[in-house]
């Protein structure tokens, strides 16, 4: 089996050419169709009471107003405006 391993396939070159020819121009099957992926049902936009990014402009006095008391600025804020949509 060693000897069957190590012969030549084709000792004509004319053969080992089209059979290269043969297997470059052969069509390869194609893959079938991509499946439509079954997604579950939406999850709500945000999760209650997740804090989102955002950007903010604010004037200098406000933002210096909160940030005079150190650390935990953007908490006060957070904090200031919710007060104010509840007394809204």
């Amino acid at each position: 089996m060693a000897d069957d391993r190590n012969r030549r396939r084709f000792t004509d070159p004319r053969a080992a050419a089209e059979a290269a020819f043969r297997a470059a121009t052969t069509p390869k099957p194609s893959a079938p169709p991509p499946q439509p992926v079954s997604r579950p049902a939406a999850a709500p936009a945000a999760i209650p009471g997740a804090r989102e990014v955002v950007s903010l402009r604010l004037d200098s006095t406000v933002l210096a107003h909160f940030q005079k008391d150190g650390p935990g600025w953007q908490d006060r804020i957070n904090e200031a405006l919710k007060a104010l949509v509840a007394g809204a």
